[in-house]
């Protein structure tokens, strides 16, 4: 599946396709599993709780936030691969983490539901042909193609790893 165009995504998404290698979105998007675990799997528990300023996210709410996202984003791609005329909402990423509970949680489950999401995902992705691919839809206010969303998952993925590797580690 080539790379979608600039009209398919919202411009504020391009620092996520920066991010991606030239190859198959959906085996680098497989691949990305084992890599998120190990990366995350590999901090050390003292690390896991830990803000680099007053008001960041600690690693595990990152882990958190990205989870939470891919789930939206792939409830996203299922909507617009079956031809939903309704506008999605948007989501407040900072409501999210702040109403959520993932410090509490520990970095096996949380782990585990990246895994479950992700794997999830990637087969209602591979079940879509050509046509659904190339369907769009509305959220945030902003258009965006089905083949657009796993890039945009994969490198939200690794940007979030890279900014914990350059502030917290």
């Amino acid at each position: 599946m080539l790379k979608p165009d600039k009209s398919e995504y919202a411009s504020y998404y391009e620092t996520y396709f920066s991010e991606i290698p030239e190859g198959n979105i959906l085996e680098l998007y497989e691949k990305q599993i084992n890599e998120v675990k190990e990366f995350f799997g590999g901090i050390s528990s003292s690390k896991l709780n830990f803000r680099y300023a007053k008001g960041k996210w600690t690693v595990k709410e990152i882990l958190g936030h990205i989870i939470d996202t891919e789930r939206i984003f792939a409830v996203r791609a299922l909507c617009f691969s079956r031809n939903e005329s309704q506008a999605l909402p948007g989501f407040d990423e900072n409501e999210y983490v702040s109403s959520s509970n993932f410090g509490d949680q520990t970095i096996a489950s949380l782990l585990n539901q990246f895994e479950l999401g992700r794997k999830s995902a990637l087969e209602m992705f591979r079940s879509f042909n050509d046509e659904m691919w190339l369907r769009k839809g509305t959220a945030s206010n902003n258009i965006m193609s089905v083949r657009a969303v796993p890039f945009i998952i994969a490198g939200h993925a690794s940007h979030h790893i890279r900014m914990i590797k350059e502030r917290y580690l």
